[in-house]
């Protein structure tokens, strides 16, 4: 009979391209016939579970354990990225509300809450790896509640700066966390549509808030300015959802204590095929090199660039370029909420698509081409008098935003190893935070009211981005074919039927791979 242990020496006889899949480490653990729970290199998953798969579950049980992680996850990650978009985007609503920055002063400070995002968002995720991942979270949603609370209390302009610069770092951990938390309880072909129900926030935060600052615009209270009340009540929002998520969201599987023990190891065992993981609080440095050497990290880095920067532009400047189509302050805090209506149902659109297609980067080319024709039309119609056609732009412009969710879904379903996923999460988020840095600068005052630049560079952008997406397509689908060449190889040179193939798949689920040294893990395209 096969054995079921193979070596280091059969590994290297295999005749594929070793150089893009070296041999894994995985075969040394898999010499000894059982791994210490104290041993820091694999998941803390094996606390609950073994290496191989001992307990069976039926198709019932498990869409009982999943409609309870449902009930629970997804609502509590939508109300932190709905408090963290309002929060991010206040400055919006307080530019046409009596805010006293005004001019290049106002490009400054929103460009503070990036700089505050970039330059703590790799110490936040490994701080976050090293602790309890959900409580680190809900410390940092309290802290930039009282942050933006205190916006009500600054009038300076270094004041706003430092203000904006702390409340980045503080928001700097909120998408790395989800994503991880999300990528520990949900199988691969549930994770997008799941990512899309939090980051569907971001559309409806921009429904919501325009609401609520329309009310708030009627205030005619001489002792505080209407942006000043905008961010008393979001401050204070977000101090609830901190608390919230410090008494309901779970760190993981293993410490889900609304599931019983038996629903943790079924929430385990859902998960082991993806061959993703849980978790790991080691940082490796092998894993963070092997982020830095992947090619896909960067193609990955330049989505983000190229979809950040026009995010950081219409964030910010999307209600100062409707009011120029010559709109009074109320009526363009009324005609912005479609735009993210729009976004929003983009946004579960491409989420659905994503999980039911198997599918990434055709999700990132749906949302951005209307954003394409919506750029290419404020250019086109400018100065033509048409304000129902340069409403319509806008509301098209806002579907780019989707992609990002798409981006994230990427990470959470083709990243394995703890710090890896750690690493490349870090470099996604940094690199938003860049390009809404530069983002912030594409539409200047000197190009007012029109900024047909700024309007160009985004079109411009998109479209590259397309070709990217299709790039990066390409490249997981070969290196798909290039494993099961691999496997093929494992099965012919050693005997070994499905069964034991699938056995050795369940061994590598929680050893801490990465998906370059573990030959079972999958990409999605």
């Amino acid at each position: 009979m096969a054995t079921h242990e193979p070596d280091q020496k059969n590994l290297e006889e295999i005749h594929v391209n070793e150089k893009a899949f070296p041999v894994s480490p995985v075969f040394e653990h898999l010499r000894s016939d059982s791994i210490e729970e104290s041993d820091t290199s694999v998941d803390e998953a094996l606390q609950l579970v073994g290496k191989e798969r001992t307990s069976e579950f039926s198709d019932e049980f498990n869409r009982r354990v999943r409609r309870k992680l449902d009930l629970l996850i997804p609502p509590l990650c939508a109300a932190v990225y709905f408090t963290q978009f309002l929060d991010k985007t206040s400055l919006n609503y307080a530019s046409i509300m009596g805010l006293p920055i005004t001019g290049q002063n106002y490009n400054l400070v929103s460009m503070a809450f990036y700089l505050g995002f970039l330059l703590f968002e790799f110490p936040t995720v490994y701080i976050s790896q090293k602790t309890r991942a959900a409580k680190y979270l809900g410390v940092n949603i309290v802290l930039w509640g009282v942050i933006l609370m205190l916006h009500a209390v600054g009038t300076s302009f270094g004041a706003f700066f430092a203000l904006r610069f702390l409340l980045g770092m503080c928001e700097s951990c909120v998408a790395p966390t989800l994503i991880l938390i999300i990528s520990m309880f949900y199988k691969k072909d549930e994770q997008a549509s799941r990512i899309s129900w939090f980051y569907v926030m971001n559309g409806l935060t921009q429904v919501f808030g325009g609401f609520i600052a329309y009310g708030v615009s009627f205030s005619n209270d001489s002792h505080i300015a209407p942006y000043k009340i905008i961010y008393v009540l979001l401050g204070g929002l977000a101090i609830i959802v901190g608390f919230s998520v410090l008494i309901w969201l779970p760190d993981s599987p293993v410490h889900a204590h609304f599931l019983d023990q038996e629903e943790r190891i079924a929430a385990l065992e859902r998960v082991r095929n993806d061959q993703g993981g849980v978790a790991n609080k080691k940082i490796k440095r092998k894993q963070i090199l092997e982020a830095f050497t992947d090619i896909r990290t960067w193609l990955i880095v330049l989505t983000t660039m190229m979809t950040s920067i026009p995010n950081g532009a219409l964030s910010n400047f999307s209600n100062i370029i409707i009011r120029n189509f010559g709109y009074t302050s109320r009526q363009t805090l009324i005609l912005s909420t479609p735009a993210g209506a729009v976004a929003s149902l983009m946004t579960l659109f491409c989420g659905w698509y994503s999980d039911r297609k198997n599918e990434r980067m055709i999700p990132i080319i749906i949302a951005l081409v209307p954003t394409i024709v919506g750029a290419a039309m404020l250019i086109g119609l400018n100065d033509s008098g048409k304000k129902g056609a340069l409403l319509f732009a806008t509301y098209l412009i806002g579907t780019f935003g989707s992609s990002l969710s798409t981006v994230y879904a990427y990470n959470a379903s083709n990243t394995s190893g703890h710090t890896k996923k750690s690493t490349v999460n870090a470099m996604t988020l940094l690199t938003f935070s860049i390009g809404n840095i530069v983002g912030t600068e594409i539409f200047l005052p000197k190009d007012a009211p029109a900024y047909i630049p700024g309007k160009i560079a985004i079109m411009v952008l998109l479209t590259v981005q397309l070709g990217i997406s299709l790039l990066l397509r390409y490249i997981n689908l070969r290196l798909n074919r290039r494993k099961i060449a691999q496997i093929e190889e494992l099965k012919r040179s050693r005997g070994w039927t499905e069964a034991d193939v699938q056995k050795e798949r369940e061994k590598h689920a929680f050893m801490d791979l990465t998906d370059q040294e573990n030959i079972y893990f999958v990409y999605t395209a």
